[in-house]
């Protein structure tokens, strides 16, 4: 007798072996019914979410003081931000890295404004910032907090020191706050092109098979934000936090170090397990300790590239190099030596592990690698 000759599995009719097997299936049925709902619920829920939070975090023109703000020129070849709690070590820090003295104590909130110097380091002059320690709430403007989340934007890279005897309470703390400010650390840009449209509807593609995300759920986020007409193509498999991230489109992504100070107060074996952590780095500033590979670390996340210039008939020129970042091309050297020498090009001669045999003559496209020698050539 075949099973669907009793009105299939509409009802709990049925009995025996079959009528339980309608049932197991009606209920897999409403199951996965109910978890597309919620997965389509809660992508709506996190688009108003993050909408009511850009608002609710963004000053009000009336209420906001004039001259707060750490008012920091940019300087040197790359620019680096210290933040963390209060008396982790930023400002010890500081003044064992660079020439600028910073005012240490025992006490919380030592420095209370933002302390700049300049780390020495390859030929590079990196541009180190001291800012005030901040504490929980510090998005909502709490302990100035504002104001030194919006300096940490501005950096290439964020170092983050922890007190290596509080555990992971102070980076999850820290996360939370650079997260709900719009700042991604240790991300690559989702791959998703969006572009609003005068007319058209809603346009969606994916050259990826989407796991996360459906045309439906994208639908719903992007009414959520009154947008009907954009063309959507998803190029990886992205979660709805992701597309909201494109859509508002004020995220920066920044590479981030996580410090563990006073690594001499805690057992070797935290000490292994804290180094062994991804993206992390342990050191002790009373003891001096592990600073040199912290200063390794810290110029692989900034990706920087020396270059050395040479004239005709002389020697490379080793003392003052041109600082560029990692995938410079000959293009980009012109540019930073004079930006009409790249007109007047007629081709380079470049020395190092970037050619095939030394020297070698380029052209503009050619791609330069750490400590390369080149000598340009005029028309």
């Amino acid at each position: 007798m075949s099973l669907f000759n009793h009105g299939g599995c509409t009802g709990a009719g049925g009995a025996g072996a079959e009528g339980m097997f309608c049932r197991v299936i009606n209920v897999q049925i409403k199951d996965e019914m109910y978890f597309r709902a919620t997965e389509y619920h809660l992508g709506l829920l996190k688009a108003k979410l993050a909408k009511y939070r850009a608002q609710l975090l963004e000053p009000s023109k009336s209420s906001a003081a004039k001259g707060e703000g750490f008012d920091v020129m940019k300087s040197g070849d790359a620019r680096v931000a210290l933040i963390g709690f209060p008396s982790v070590g930023k400002s010890t820090f500081l003044s064992l890295m660079t020439s600028t003295a910073s005012e240490a104590a025992s006490y919380e909130f030592t420095t209370l404004t933002c302390i700049p110097g300049v780390i020495e380091y390859k030929g590079a002059n990196i541009q180190l910032l001291d800012l005030p320690g901040i504490i929980e709430g510090a998005a909502q403007g709490k302990g100035r907090g504002r104001q030194v989340i919006a300096v940490a934007r501005t950096a290439d890279v964020v170092i983050m020191m922890l007190d290596a005897t509080k555990g992971e309470v102070q980076r999850a703390l820290l996360e939370k706050e650079l997260e709900s400010v719009g700042i991604r650390l240790n991300k690559s840009k989702p791959n998703i092109y969006f572009k609003p449209k005068k007319g058209g509807g809603i346009s969606f593609n994916s050259t990826v098979t989407l796991t996360q995300c459906s045309e439906k759920l994208v639908q719903l986020i992007l009414h959520e934000y009154k947008i009907f007409n954009a063309e959507v193509l998803f190029r990886e498999d992205c979660s709805p936090d992701e597309f909201i991230d494109v859509i508002v489109g004020n995220r920066v992504y920044m590479p981030c170090l996580y410090v563990y100070n006073k690594i001499d107060q805690i057992s070797m074996e935290e000490v292994d397990r804290l180094a062994r952590r991804p993206h992390s780095v342990v050191i002790s500033c009373g003891m001096k300790l592990n600073l040199d590979y912290l200063l390794e670390k810290l110029w692989e996340y900034l990706a920087l590239t020396c270059i050395y210039t040479k004239k005709r008939g002389q020697r490379p020129d080793f003392t003052d190099a041109i600082i560029l970042r990692k995938g410079a091309s000959v293009e980009h050297v012109c540019h930073r030596i004079h930006r009409s020498l790249a007109s007047q090009f007629k081709y380079a001669l470049v020395w190092g592990t970037s050619t095939k045999y030394s020297p070698q003559r380029v052209g503009l496209t050619h791609m330069m690698e750490h400590e390369d020698v080149i000598q340009i050539v005029k028309k």
